[in-house]
């Protein structure tokens, strides 16, 4: 039961890795290439929007990442229906840990390897939104700097 566990979360797990660097990547260049022209003109409100937008995107790209596992529920037979195997992959990949829908003996070790998953992709959320955050305040203060 256990290898059967591991040879489906794994897998999916690296899948994951692959859709949040991929999601964190390109937040992060648009980013960029948002606040070079923003920031010269209009100062730090403007690169708010961005980050807004980076945010958006990242949690995008988590939730994503509930429906495929969602997906990979249903695909065993453990729902019926998306929905109610979302919801079940939610509660897992943000660690929430309601209990109040189980899956059965021969698949429960997905569970916390989903919520294990899910820390380490909401870590890389943060910290892609730390980096951009950080570049906006330096952003800012050396722009306050040139106009002193």
């Amino acid at each position: 039961m256990t290898f059967m566990n591991l040879a489906v979360g794994l897998p999916t797990m690296l899948l994951c890795l692959v859709l949040q660097a991929s999601v964190t990547f390109w937040s992060v260049r648009y980013y960029m290439r948002q606040s070079a022209r923003r920031l010269s003109r209009q100062g730090i409100l403007a690169g708010v929007r961005p980050l807004l937008v980076v945010m958006i995107i990242m949690m995008a790209g988590n939730f994503t990442q509930m429906a495929v596992w969602g997906a990979i529920f249903v695909g065993l037979g453990e729902f019926d229906e998306f929905y109610q195997a979302v919801y079940h992959s939610a509660v897992n990949f943000t660690s929430l840990g309601y209990g109040d829908v189980v899956m059965s003996q021969q698949w429960k070790l997905l569970g916390p390897l989903e919520a294990a998953n899910g820390v380490l992709m909401f870590g890389i959320t943060s910290a892609a939104l730390m980096a951009v955050l950080q570049h906006l305040i330096k952003a800012h203060l050396t722009a306050g700097d040139e106009h002193h």
